[in-house]
């Protein structure tokens, strides 16, 4: 009996790792922009005071 080919598997599951990757660096990206926003919104309410 032959060896089961599971590269079908290897692949699928190489996909499910980048694609959650990817989506977990844009959620970073995301959340670093609205973190520089809020920063920002503070220093000038800091400054006019």
């Amino acid at each position: 009996m032959p060896t089961p080919d599971t590269t079908i598997y290897m692949i699928g599951g190489y996909a499910v790792f980048f694609i959650v990757s990817a989506i977990y660096l844009a959620s970073l990206a995301i959340r670093n922009r609205s973190l520089q926003r809020d920063l920002e919104t503070l220093e000038e309410l800091d400054a006019k005071k």
